[in-house]
């Protein structure tokens, strides 16, 4: 016999969909966030020259500034107000996630619960407003310095311009972090998540008018191209599977006796994902590898050991992808232990009285968490990196839009399927609500 909750995802249909009216609110209100979003990214920053800017930054998009310029979804390149995006907040959220491993202050709050939480938010915040500062105020001293045929790139440079630049691109950064925090709170699905995969989203129709437009002026073949958009969607359908991918270690609670009934005995499952560590190995790899590259090319001397070695970590060159591939396994390793603990899982696990069959409980069922969790970190650092290490190849290549890449296509996906489980758990929950006022209706009337 079905069981409730498989009666309940067999009868979820448009019906239900259109009867969740908060649902349909929630939906609404990302929809207008992810609007007011991409209507800032077309806000260029005061005092600069938007058509000397551009052509500069065409010139100089092939390192760091392309990859950031794929996430803020074009804000970048145009430096508007949101060209910093999310990223600060993302790289100050990393930060204080690495120093709870250090610090004990950081990890007694964490397990202060929701006051604790609080409090490692508002760090992440002032680190947030810190670290966009930082980088607001060096991409005005960079932006001073660019010229081409048609000028400089800001009409009047000087301090008051810089602390402009600081003031409107910090201030970018703090509202689209509290707005992806309302979508989270309002809307559906994680919303600083849900804000760098519209960036994405939002190139990928250009960057497939630039495919074609390859193939119509003879650059690629059309047997290529479609050959490419194949592998776009096997790679798709690939990430699908890794990611749900995942170890299901059983664990057995003993039965217990209270007065003349017995409880307890049952068994549940502790579920272990393939890739715990998610996109942020290709992200922290790609950005260590690309720098060099995006220095040397906006300095004015490129012959020294900078412009060396921007020539041999160039896009497709081996030692290039070999460092890349390097990068992406010890990050996955490193912030897989980060993220997952297993001493304090055998903990939790013994002190609600849980063990794994055969296994003891305490250091022995730490080791064999550990183990587990070791061989699947293996797999998933090596299906990252051949995630991330095919498109480059095929951006080094023949030249296809950086969009398609590895990293744009996993948050892309995950994202997806992030939001479409939240959807789908909001359905459910709707469906319990009209089956339990259905029972007391019944109850009522008899």
């Amino acid at each position: 016999m079905a069981s409730a909750a498989e009666q309940l995802a067999a009868s979820l249909n448009l019906g239900a969909f259109a009867k969740a009216t908060d649902l349909k609110n929630r939906i609404w209100f990302t929809l207008g966030a992810l609007i007011i979003y991409r209507l800032g990214t077309y806000i260029p920053l005061p005092g600069i020259n938007p058509q000397v800017f551009a052509d500069v930054f065409q010139r100089n998009s092939g390192g760091i500034l392309g990859m950031v310029d794929v996430f803020s979804g074009g804000a970048l390149g145009r430096m508007a107000i949101f060209a910093l995006n999310i990223m600060p907040y993302i790289s100050a959220s990393i930060i204080v996630q690495l120093m709870q491993a250090v610090s004990p202050q950081l990890e007694a709050l964490k397990k202060e619960g929701e006051l604790g939480r609080k409090k490692i938010n508002q760090y992440t915040r002032m680190g947030t407003v810190f670290l966009a500062a930082i980088q607001a105020y060096g991409i005005s001293v960079g932006i001073e310095n660019l010229h081409s045929s048609a000028g400089a790139a800001v009409m009047n440079p000087g301090l008051f311009f810089r602390l402009t630049t600081v003031v409107t691109l910090t201030g970018g950064t703090m509202f689209l972090m509290w707005l992806g925090e309302q979508i989270t709170a309002r809307g559906v699905g994680n919303g600083i998540s849900l804000i760098i995969m519209a960036g994405i989203v939002a190139r990928m129709p250009s960057a497939l008018a630039a495919l074609l437009e390859l193939g119509r002026t003879g650059a690629l073949s059309t047997f290529f191209i479609l050959v490419f958009l194949v592998l776009a969607v096997g790679v798709i359908a690939f990430i699908v599977f890794m990611e749900r991918a995942h170890r299901r270690i059983l664990v057995q609670y003993p039965k217990r006796q209270v007065g003349n009934k017995m409880f307890g005995g049952e068994a549940s499952h502790l579920p272990l994902k393939l890739n715990t560590s998610g996109v942020i190995p290709p992200i922290f790899a790609s950005s260590l590898l690309l720098l060099p590259a995006t220095v040397a090319s906006f300095g004015a001397n490129q012959t020294g050991i900078i412009g060396e070695m921007a020539a041999f970590l160039g896009h497709g060159h081996p030692l290039y992808i070999g460092l890349y591939v390097v990068l992406i396994v010890f990050f996955t390793f490193f912030y897989t232990a980060i993220v997952f603990n297993p001493t304090e899982t055998a903990d939790n696990l013994r002190k609600y009285g849980g063990f794994i069959p055969g296994i003891r409980p305490g250091t022995n069922t730490a080791e064999y968490l550990d183990y587990v969790l070791t061989r699947l970190t293996v797999v998933g650092a090596l299906y990252l990196a051949a995630v991330c290490v095919l498109p480059e190849i095929l951006v080094s290549e023949y030249s296809v839009p950086f969009y398609f890449g590895g990293t744009s296509l996993l948050i892309v996906v995950s994202v997806t399927m992030d939001t479409v489980a939240q959807i789908h758990s909001h359905l459910l929950a709707h469906q319990y609500e009209g089956l339990i006022k259905k029972a007391k209706l019944r109850g009522g009337t008899r």
